[in-house]
């Protein structure tokens, strides 16, 4: 069962039940795997685009994170260019490269926003149904309030995206990606230089197919905020998401498990960045801890509603 909106696509509504959260198997920061059970919920079928996000902007004349001024006392010892109004932006590399340097293919970007994704010269005039990215927690929840709505759990986001398939490594099951079929906008290539034809950047939502709960983009294309803070006993190295991408001695690490200056919420379901020899967080189970401040190139959101 569906609902459209004036506003936005469909909202699906999901039973609820009870399935296995997280993996034993993969990252340290996904174990244990648990039994959890979750009531019946309303989310939107697509991550929310940038159209949507312009009429919120036109309705509200919200101003994002990323496009308002920075405090310096807020960042002390970060260079004077990094404290310009701008985000983290994706830049692929001319050729093989330490996939341990995540600086290597991340920038801090002045003037990079949700209106230009790539900084300035760029424009989401050729991406109105790619997801809105470059959007901070509290941007994705100011967008979730004005629709009336909020952004799901992180348990609510992985029975989302399991469709049915309890405990399998895909949101479509446990096997691979078929050679013949395109399931989901992850790094399909040579990470982070050489990606094949079609990949690597967003995709307009529902370009690959939806899981079996009508949900598209429930694996890649862009990580998803969700409403839980984020911690973990253990939780592993590098991934797609650079520490305190603004430099200086602010504390924004999110690889650490310890207690950080900057708080940290959960985000779900990976990105277009997800490469299978490098961050195969793609996956349901798969889960990072994103510094609330903090906007990227490959960040959206999509919203849930109560029964």
């Amino acid at each position: 069962m569906s609902i459209t909106t004036g506003r936005q696509t469909d909202f699906i509504w999901l039973e609820g039940g009870e399935f296995t959260m997280g993996s034993n198997r993969h990252y340290p920061e996904e174990a244990p795997a648990h039994r959890v059970k979750v009531d019946g919920f309303w989310l939107n079928a697509t991550a929310t685009t940038n159209r949507e996000f312009a009429a919120f902007v036109r309705d509200t004349k919200y101003q994002t994170v990323a496009e308002r001024p920075l405090d310096a006392d807020d960042f002390p010892g970060a260079p004077a260019e990094n404290l310009l109004p701008g985000s983290m932006v994706f830049t692929g590399t001319s050729g093989p490269v330490d996939l341990a340097q995540l600086s290597q293919w991340w920038a801090w970007t002045p003037g990079a926003n949700w209106r230009r994704p790539l900084g300035p010269g760029s424009s989401i005039g050729t991406r109105p149904d790619h997801p809105v990215v470059h959007v901070a927690y509290e941007d994705a929840a100011a967008y979730a309030a004005w629709d009336g709505g909020r952004l799901p759990t992180e348990a609510e986001w992985e029975f989302a995206a399991r469709a049915g398939h309890d405990a399998a490594t895909f949101t479509w099951g446990n096997e691979p990606e078929p050679a013949d079929q395109k399931l989901a906008n992850y790094w399909h290539g040579d990470f982070p230089w050489r990606a094949a034809t079609g990949y690597g950047s967003t995709a307009s939502v529902g370009s690959f197919p939806a899981n079996q709960f009508g949900l598209y983009d429930m694996a890649g294309n862009v990580w998803e905020w969700t409403d839980d803070w984020y911690a973990a006993h253990e939780s592993s190295a590098g991934c797609c998401m650079p520490n305190n991408p603004r430099g200086g001695n602010k504390q924004s690490s999110i690889d650490l498990a310890e207690p950080v200056a900057i708080p940290r919420k959960v985000v779900k379901g990976g990105s277009f960045l997800c490469a299978d020899n490098y961050c195969q967080r793609y996956r349901p189970a798969a889960r990072r801890g994103q510094a609330i401040d903090t906007g990227m190139s490959h960040i959206g959101f999509r919203i849930a509603r109560g029964a």
